[in-house]
């Protein structure tokens, strides 16, 4: 199907859908506010600040590449019927810029404002920021605030909830942080490499001061050539680095032709891009953030 017959059968769904949506529709039954994000893990850390008083909702699902996500006519209406819109921003989500046009009623939040973001250096997105900001416990505490501000703002009559929510939430990113920057520390220092698909480790390399090497810079057009896995397969044998990764949302072949080539170990699959279900190893952020350290120290340390 061409591009002009997708609009054409988008925009059909999307009108007839839309004039199916009766004015009741556009508020809980319990008068409680409807907050939509983009992905899983702004949902997760909205409803730890929102609590009960607010339906917080992703428009992609637990699992899925939120890079090239399609929008349906369906995630359009959710947008519609919110009062208000989380999105991480930093070019992350490449389909939501045009998405949001379609959207008349919501305000929106970028939740990256006020973090110092990492640029890409190299590929057809060098120059631009790196979007996985959320992988450092110090910039989740940013998101926190601001989702806090985007919510009183939105809702003043619950400005205590909110408080008291971002502020139990913040403490727990923070006691979470110490014992995975522990943990990734007893990894010998030469070694302290991590090697991905994608490079969506950049911000958390640099909280626990590791070195940071991937196959692609960003999920983009191209990924997995053979250029790329040869270079990143001469930079495992000239690091002597024993240990390499893949990621949830991405296919492992190419990693594990890396690993193949070079003898090195393949250490299993990382989350970043999304949580998991909630019978998952990593559903909900904190979740992830363990899983995440327990997973890279264990390929490392095992035998």
């Amino acid at each position: 199907m061409t591009t002009y017959m997708k609009r054409f059968v988008f925009g059909v769904l999307l009108s007839s859908t839309l004039l199916s949506c009766g004015p009741s529709e556009q508020a809980t039954a319990d008068g409680r506010k409807r907050i939509l994000t983009t992905f899983t893990i702004i949902q997760d850390m909205a409803q730890n600040v929102a609590g009960d008083v607010a339906v917080v909702e992703s428009i992609t699902k637990p699992g899925a590449e939120i890079h090239d996500y399609e929008p349906t006519p369906m995630d359009l209406v959710k947008a519609q019927k919110a009062d208000l819109v989380l999105w991480n921003g930093l070019g992350l989500e490449r389909w939501f810029e045009k998405f949001l046009q379609q959207v008349k009623h919501a305000p929106s939040v970028v939740l990256t404002e006020g973090i110092e973001p990492i640029g890409i250096g190299e590929g057809p997105y060098s120059g631009k920021p790196n979007p996985h900001s959320w992988m450092s416990p110090a910039n989740a505490l940013v998101y926190v605030e601001n989702i806090r501000e985007a919510l009183v703002k939105l809702d003043p009559a619950h400005e205590a909830t909110y408080n008291a929510n971002a502020a139990v939430y913040a403490e727990k990113l923070r006691a979470v942080d110490e014992p995975v920057r522990k943990a990734l520390e007893t990894i010998p220092a030469e070694q302290r490499w991590l090697v991905s698909c994608e490079g969506a480790f950049s911000y958390l390399t640099r909280n626990y001061n590791m070195k940071e090497l991937y196959l692609w810079p960003i999920n983009a057009d191209e990924e997995g050539t053979p250029q790329q896995v040869q270079k990143v397969v001469d930079t495992v044998r000239s690091q002597r680095i024993p240990v390499v990764f893949s990621e949830s949302t991405i296919n492992d072949k190419a990693m594990r032709q890396v690993a193949k080539e070079t003898g090195a170990r393949f250490g299993g699959v990382l989350y970043v891009d999304s949580l998991t279900g909630v019978d998952g190893p990593a559903a909900t952020y904190l979740n992830l953030l363990q899983y995440n350290a327990d997973t890279i120290v264990k390929a490392f340390t095992s035998p």
